[in-house]
C-alpha cells in the first residue's frame, strides 16, 4: 500500500467552495482502479489549508492511472484552480520493523 500525502492550500475566503468540489471530485478519485481510500483534513491553526490522505494499491495506480486518465482532467477541473500554492504531493510507504520486545506482561507489577 502506498499513503498519497498532499498538504493543500486553498485560496483564502474560498474555503466552502472548495469542500463543495471537493465532494463532487471525490467520487472521480473513487472510481479510479487501485485506489483504497482517501481522508480530506480541515486544518486547524491555518483555516484555508487541507490535508489529502489517499492510499493507492501500487504507486503506479495514481501516478500511472490515475494522473494519466481522462478522469484526472475533470478532477483538475473542479479542484486546481483552488490552490495557491499548487500543492506538492509525496508518497510514503510502511516500514517493516520487527517488534523488539514481546506482548508477555506476566513479569510485570500492576
Amino acid at each position: 500500500m502506498v499513503l498519497e500525502v498532499a498538504i493543500l492550500d486553498v485560496i483564502p475566503g474560498q474555503e466552502a467552495e472548495y469542500e463543495a468540489a471537493f465532494a463532487e471530485a471525490a467520487p472521480i478519485i473513487a472510481s479510479m482502479p487501485g485506489y483504497r481510500s482517501h481522508q480530506l483534513k480541515h486544518c486547524v491553526e491555518k483555516v484555508n489549508r487541507y490535508i489529502l490522505l489517499v492510499e493507492w494499491e501500487t504507486l503506479e495506480d495514481h501516478t500511472e492511472g490515475f494522473r494519466k486518465s481522462s478522469a484526472y482532467q475533470d478532477w483538475k477541473r473542479l479542484l486546481h484552480h483552488f490552490y495557491d500554492p499548487f500543492p506538492t504531493v509525496e508518497h510514503y510507504v510502511e516500514l517493516e520493523m520487527e517488534s523488539t520486545h514481546d506482548n508477555d506482561c506476566s513479569g510485570i507489577d500492576s
